[in-house]
């Protein structure tokens, strides 16, 4: 057997990214034309390219306005596009979200909403609830960024803070017909963690929320405490009769992501296991863990025998505490070849499908055997790099930055390691 594992890794990642491409995706799930009019709204790095996939095979009357971030337009000529910051919202964000809400409140019965929802809504559909600010809402963001939280957890807070999510987008367009196309960048693919759930219902409370911000210790803006204590900043529940009639389809998700990767694997005649769609954790952990897994493969031939090619998904977080701008990817990366000590035969990639990791537009980076070594050869201590959180310094210095720009999809982390093997 013989192959180039820096392409076959590429080959895996650029297939997961092909999967969920909305020009795919999208197209199978347009509803049917209303009587009245067909406004399409949307929020995420994916709704812009959901948008341009919409218009390309809707036949009649359309309009409507899309959020996205900076770098990911799409070409549409009736639906307007509008970017905006990504993670932390600015004004453009507050600003396209004001908007989103009017032309869902004007809304009509005979009229159909569909809303176009992806990875990033969050922040890009930045109205904050009555009584907060922008800035409130950047100060609690870049809290919950650089806290160590899960998705599923700052987007909990997130919710209970919002004048637009948390199923609120969605009541607004009431009583029109709101059907919800989702591309999901969330473990376990929850309805309501994709972009915190602007058109679905939300079971958790303003308690919840508190109890995630007591957990992390955030320091909260007086007038967020305010929403979160006194139960304002609630969200539409289970049952509400304004979102009883919502549709929410899944078009999109990790797991199909991970099965195309796993088809250029098999092509490649090596064997290919999925370890699974929804890993969470810190980072640096779940790439501790990993190497465990590896060594016992190698050493023992369990639970899988080598050659073979292990893939997973989900969103790790990285407590950020060096100097580093964190990365999970990268950081899951940097930890797993810590852990390995230059294993031979071994050689793994992970990255971001939507093509930043983090704060940076690096997608994420590819390890090799020589890694470590190549490193200190240049002077660089990979355990200090990682202390640091410096995992896109650490592989942007060695050249093994994978940078794909804007994909125009997000179905969250993408993690492949080969092992053994005898490559080119």
């Amino acid at each position: 057997m013989s192959f180039d594992p820096r392409a076959l890794l590429r080959g895996m990642f650029d297939a997961a990214i092909e999967a969920a491409q909305p020009s795919h995706c999208v197209p199978p799930h347009l509803p049917d034309a209303p009587k009245g009019r067909f406004i399409v709204l949307g929020a995420g790095k994916a709704s812009a390219a959901m948008a341009r996939a919409v218009e390309d095979h809707w036949p009649g009357e359309i309009s409507g306005l899309i959020v996205t971030r900076y770098g990911y337009r799409a070409p549409c000529a009736k639906i307007e596009i509008v970017e905006a910051a990504h993670p932390v919202p600015d004004a453009a964000g507050l600003a396209a979200a004001r908007r989103i809400r009017d032309i869902a409140a004007s809304a009509g019965p005979d009229d159909t909403v569909l809303c176009l929802i992806s990875g990033g809504g969050s922040s890009l559909l930045a109205l904050p609830a009555p009584g907060l600010t922008l800035e409130d809402k950047q100060t609690v963001n870049r809290a919950l960024l650089r806290s160590g939280a899960t998705i599923s957890e700052m987007n909990c807070v997130r919710r209970h803070l919002s004048g637009i999510k948390g199923g609120r987008l969605a009541a607004l367009a009431h009583p029109a017909k709101v059907v919800t196309l989702l591309i999901s960048d969330v473990p376990g693919d929850v309805p309501a963690d994709i972009a915190s759930g602007p058109t679905v219902a939300d079971a958790t409370t303003c308690t919840d929320a508190l109890a995630i911000v007591k957990r992390y210790g955030i320091d909260l803006p007086p007038a967020v405490r305010e929403t979160l204590e006194s139960g304002r900043g609630e969200t539409v529940k289970p049952g509400d009769p304004p979102i009883a009639g919502v549709e929410a389809r899944l078009i999109a998700t990790p797991q199909m992501a991970l099965e195309a990767a796993a088809r250029v694997a098999r092509a490649a005649d090596m064997p290919v296991h999925i370890l699974g769609d929804s890993i969470e954790g810190e980072a640096r952990d779940v790439g501790t863990v990993m190497a465990g897994v590896v060594k016992q493969i190698v050493k023992r031939g369990q639970p899988f025998t080598a050659p073979c090619v292990l893939l997973s998904g989900g969103e790790t977080t990285v407590t950020v505490r060096g100097r580093g701008r964190g990365g999970r990817n990268v950081e899951f990366l940097l930890s797993l070849g810590v852990a390995l000590d230059g294993l031979a035969g071994v050689w793994a990639m992970a990255g971001d499908t939507d093509g930043v990791d983090g704060l940076e537009e690096t997608a994420g980076a590819i390890l090799t055997p020589e890694t470590l070594d190549r490193a200190w050869a240049a002077g660089i201590r990979p355990k200090d790099a990682l202390a640091d959180n410096d995992g896109h310094g650490f592989f942007s210095a060695l050249g093994d930055a994978v940078v794909t720009g804007p994909t125009l999809t997000n179905v969250n982390d993408f993690r492949a390691v080969i092992i053994g093997g005898a490559p080119q």
